[in-house]
């Protein structure tokens, strides 16, 4: 290669390099610029609701205890060996069913005995009487003989409740638990013999936070859980205590439950809802919606492709949702989300869930 020719070549990628560096700041053409600017700056999608009136039911959320309706320990109020046992343990049992039987043999013994004083009592009493209205005797030798007659009695009567205490009967309607004793044992009074459970109903013992005390009455319905069960229950309040705890700053309340299928047993857990007052027609929106502000809370509305500053008041929240009670009305349309990147008059392309 010659040096004309060399200088020639080095010539054009000298100038072909210089056109690489100046060619990028250039000025774009008006055009160029216009459309690039137009296509960094679309309208914002967001999502957003239709506000309307519904159904809010004001919950509160509390755990219990599930308690038998009645219950009792069951023990004689005498001493003495067990001669018959008359129950099996899980027994229906029914108001006044005999469960246990001392020995009584000694008793009525004595109750014999005095049967036999109190008939000879009798006769002396009569015999008397009629001497009486023969002006044959005084009145004190027959007040004498009467009285005899009626401490008679009253021993008589005195041996057969003694006797009766040697039957342990049940004192209501229910179930029977496991038994403590056997037949032939001895056993002192106020000794445990089981257990006697009334399970249908059940009682559901709770506490309800102060605040709420005038909110919560008697009648007021309640649902619960249980761990064995994903089944919802329900209850009525019954009973309210008429103290609140000094310490706690809440009330004891107990509620009565359908036990039919005998599901529920003393003892369980449960989580209870209490619904404290039911709104027909009430606006909820999102919390993510509602934004804090130092004066009170905002959100922002979907009007005429734009967003508008909404100021609003709330009231009853429940687990995703608030209650709002002025600033909205039904019909409304309120964004839901890219609220960080909103401001008033900002253009919008919303989709109406």
């Amino acid at each position: 290669m010659n040096k004309t020719t060399r200088n020639i070549l080095y010539g054009a990628i000298l100038i072909i390099i210089i056109g690489l560096i100046v060619y990028p700041k250039l000025p774009k053409s008006e055009t160029s610029s216009t459309e690039d600017s137009s296509a960094s700056s679309p309208k914002l999608t967001v999502e957003a609701i239709v506000v309307k009136n519904e159904k809010l039911e004001n919950k509160v959320k509390m755990t219990g205890s599930i308690l038998a309706d009645e219950s009792v320990v069951l023990n004689t109020e005498v001493a003495g060996k067990i001669a018959q046992i008359m129950f099996r343990e899980g027994q229906q049992v029914k108001k006044g069913d005999i469960l246990l039987k001392l020995n009584d043999e000694e008793i009525k013994a004595e109750i014999q005995k005095l049967e036999f004083t109190k008939k000879l009592n009798e006769d002396n009493e009569f015999r008397q009487r009629q001497l009486l209205d023969k002006e044959a005797i005084s009145r004190e030798e027959y007040e004498t003989a009467l009285t005899t007659l009626n401490t008679t009695n009253a021993e008589l009567k005195v041996f057969k409740t003694r006797l009766d205490k040697h039957y342990l009967r049940a004192p209501f309607d229910g179930e029977i638990g496991l038994r403590d004793i056997s037949e032939g044992g001895y056993l002192n009074p106020g000794a445990r013999v089981a257990d006697l459970y009334k399970v249908n109903p059940v009682k559901l013992d709770f506490a309800v936070p102060s605040k709420y005390i005038s909110m919560v009455d008697v009648g007021d319905k309640i649902q619960f859980q249980v761990d064995a069960y994903d089944q919802l229950f329900e209850g009525e309040i019954y009973a309210i205590e008429p103290q609140i705890d000094p310490e706690t700053r809440s009330i004891r309340v107990r509620a009565k439950a359908n036990n039919d299928e005998k599901l529920l047993f003393p003892g369980q857990f449960a989580r209870i809802e209490l619904i404290l007052e039911t709104i027909p027609e009430a606006l909820m929106i999102p919390t993510e919606a509602v934004i804090p502000e130092m004066s009170g809370k905002k959100c922002y509305v979907f009007k005429n492709g734009k967003a508008e500053n909404q100021p609003i008041t709330t009231d009853i929240r429940t687990e995703n949702r608030l209650q709002v009670t002025t600033g909205l009305q039904a019909g409304d349309t309120v964004i839901t989300t890219g609220i960080l990147q909103i401001k008033p008059g900002t253009e919008l392309n919303a989709i109406v869930q």
